[in-house]
């Protein structure tokens, strides 16, 4: 057998044993979001966005999500549990919500409760954006911009005859006094997230909300946040200008 023939024989073999090796250890082969679903499709500022995971085996978390140690305060890692009857969901949970929004649930909202600056990196395709100040009375939000939040965009009631020194007054009264300000029949189920374990944002936001009445039992969050999203390599979307 001529050298040339066994030198490509050789080089064919060696191919043949690096690519059986790759496939080995995962390289080339799909990333399913579970065993029997690769996919699923949300809407996201009116367009359809399909959420996969990241198809590359070689690929590695976002340099915004490799930090391992943030100083704590403030970057703590949460609690499992936000507050009583707030129930703590996971990527499915978040997926599922997500598909039934698309759908057409007009009754559920994610909410991204991140700064701007965070959201231009990257958002789970079908949240909004209501930064965590916008609810944070300590980071200059006024309680009549607190009632529009709610009113506008998380879909409750002010009860009739009630205004901005009312509502403080039955916020700081606490208990029963806050339910005769608002009404939360037809408030929204509200998904909020923000940058993870260690983020204090969406926590924030809804420890407020309860401070306001807001039923606990609408309230889902989801503790993994963009961190998780992240290093399991799920689809994420930037705003318009960001692109």
């Amino acid at each position: 057998m001529k050298l040339t023939q066994l030198i490509g024989i050789t080089a064919l073999m060696v191919g043949l044993s690096v690519s059986t090796a790759a496939l080995a250890d995962g390289e080339g082969k799909p990333v399913g979001i579970t065993a029997d679903k690769m996919s699923v499709t949300v809407k996201h500022d009116g367009a359809d966005v399909e959420i996969k995971r990241n198809q590359d085996n070689k690929a590695m978390v976002v340099e915004d999500f490799a930090k391992t140690s943030r100083p704590c305060p403030p970057f703590c890692i949460q609690p499992d549990t936000v507050a009583d009857g707030v129930d703590t969901i996971a990527e499915l949970g978040m997926l599922d919500y997500l598909e039934k929004m698309s759908g057409g649930d007009s009754s559920i909202l994610v909410v991204d409760s991140r700064t701007p600056d965070w959201v231009e990196k990257g958002t789970i395709p079908g949240a909004v954006n209501i930064s965590w100040e916008g609810l944070a009375p300590d980071k200059g939000a006024t309680t009549d911009g607190i009632i529009t939040i709610l009113t506008e965009q998380f879909g409750a009631k002010l009860a009739e005859g009630a205004d901005a020194l009312a509502v403080d007054e039955a916020v700081a009264a606490g208990g029963d006094a806050v339910s005769k300000v608002f009404d939360y029949a037809g408030a929204k189920t509200l998904v909020m997230f923000c940058n993870g374990m260690w983020c204090g944002q969406s926590p924030t936001n809804i420890k407020t909300l309860l401070k306001f009445g807001y039923p606990a039992d609408k309230i889902k969050w989801y503790r993994g946040g963009m961190q998780d999203w992240s290093i399991l390599g799920l689809t994420t979307v930037k705003p318009a200008a960001a692109k």
